[in-house]
């Protein structure tokens, strides 16, 4: 399938998406959040993925933001249901996506681009990356997610902090709050992802499948994640992989998951 806003290249079984709207610094308007949400499905159920690393083209951001002009005279409701749908079409499905997503932060990551690279399950920053939530700024707040899982990366504190006065901060301080996984040079950042995926698809897909959900649950009201850690363990031991894992381990061998 051919998409307007979205590049994507498999190599080694790993899946770059690349969000290419340059002269918007790649601001995500309903067209790309609806292309990326069919490459997320797309991406699940093809055999040939293991891993994902996102990205934005260019040198100067991964994700500026939401396209404001889309929703500057926006009601209420039309301001409730647009959350409501990026939460689902989108940030959610990223989050829960079975197989472990990269965001590859290469420069601007604010408002919606922040909040997308946090639904990712890591991010890696290159120097030169500006990230923050500057939505109070404009006089609304962030939509999707970022007032929920700012707070579960960096903590309460900083989270409101940076929310309430709508900064931005760099790499270097992004990775001491936690909220990166790496800060490299910007020339380094992809071959930094693809080391990261290339030991993930090495490993058992069903299991980190399984790690997903475990890991997610213990961020979702209603959810006793360590009762989702005893199901999602259990679920383990009916795989292909289990077996193959097990086996290798007591032959002394390197496992081959398929």
């Amino acid at each position: 399938m051919s998409y307007n806003n979205i590049l994507l290249e498999v190599h080694d079984q790993i899946l770059t998406v690349t969000i290419n709207r340059p002269k918007q610094l790649n601001a995500l308007n309903t067209e790309t959040i609806s292309e990326l949400s069919l490459v997320i499905k797309e991406a699940q159920e093809n055999a040939d993925v293991k891993v994902i690393v996102l990205t934005g083209s260019g040198d100067k951001a991964f994700v500026a933001g939401a396209d404001i002009k889309e929703f500057a005279g926006f009601t209420i409701d039309q301001g409730k249901a647009l959350s409501a749908e990026g939460h689902n079409k989108l940030f959610n499905a990223v989050e829960e996506c079975s197989k472990p997503i990269i965001a590859a932060v290469n420069g601007f990551a604010l408002g919606g681009g922040l909040e997308l690279a946090m639904s990712c399950h890591m991010r890696v920053a290159s120097t030169n990356a500006k990230m923050g939530l500057p939505e109070v700024s404009l006089g609304v707040i962030p939509g999707y997610g970022g007032t929920q899982r700012l707070p579960q990366l960096v903590g309460k504190g900083k989270a409101n902090e940076l929310i309430f006065t709508a900064q931005m901060i760099g790499a270097d301080e992004a990775l001491s709050l936690g909220l990166v996984n790496y800060s490299v040079a910007p020339e380094e950042l992809m071959d930094k992802c693809f080391e990261i995926a290339k030991k993930i698809k090495n490993n058992s897909s069903s299991a980190i499948s399984c790690a997903i959900k475990a890991v997610n649950a213990q961020f979702k009201e209603g959810e006793d994640g360590f009762e989702e850690e005893i199901k999602q363990f259990g679920n383990c031991f009916a795989t292909d992989d289990f077996k193959e894992g097990t086996s290798a381990f007591m032959e002394r061998r390197k496992a081959d998951f398929k």
